[in-house]
């Protein structure tokens, strides 16, 4: 079992947030987990990138090979296209529709979700109204998680604990809102896949 993610956005958007989460689940199901450093997450709005590895034997290197990712999981939409040549033929693009027009010349939403819709194994999701309909937009970055949570080879309860141990120390209600909004992606994915 081998799980090779690409998590892609811009700085502020929770991606270190997902990446912990993650981590936690692997360790969780005692798997073996390799991540490359987070590029661009010191700039608020600059492009961020992390290539994750999971599986149940030892992990050579934390870098993915172009075509080789199982997931590329991104909370951006043209940040998910930029990561698209690693993406494996069978893999899942897993991206977040809300765009972070940080360019002068950022590309038509239009086009970018086009682009999207070419990848035969995709979820495109309105992440930003989903965790604004359970009263907490800052929750984005785990709805995109729970969305792309079908795809892992990890039991979702696993993210749940992830959730647990990451935002335990902020307070129950947190925990609380995290966990919705991880079954709220994970409720889109299941239905829209």
């Amino acid at each position: 079992m081998k799980t090779d993610i690409v998590l892609a956005g811009v700085g502020g958007q929770g991606i270190l947030s997902i990446a912990a989460t993650i981590g936690m689940a692997a360790l969780h199901n005692d798997l073996y987990i390799k991540q490359a450093e987070v590029h661009g997450m010191s700039q608020r709005g600059g492009a961020v990138q992390s290539h994750m590895r999971i599986s149940d034997k030892e992990i050579a290197s934390d870098l993915i090979p172009m075509g080789a990712a199982d997931i590329i999981l991104s909370v951006e939409p043209m940040e998910s296209l930029r990561y698209l040549p690693f993406l494996s033929n069978d893999g899942w693009l897993v991206t977040n529709i809300t765009p972070f027009v940080n360019i002068p010349d950022y590309p038509e939403k239009e086009t970018i979700l086009n682009e999207i819709k070419k990848r035969k194994n995709h979820i495109a999701i309105d992440a930003d109204s989903i965790a604004a309909e359970i009263g907490s937009k800052r929750s984005s970055n785990i709805v995109m998680l729970g969305a792309a949570s079908p795809f892992f080879n990890i039991p979702f309860e696993s993210f749940e604990e992830g959730i647990r141990k990451i935002f335990g120390r902020k307070g129950e209600d947190i925990v609380n809102v995290n966990l919705k909004a991880l079954s709220a992606g994970r409720e889109f994915a299941e239905k829209n896949r």
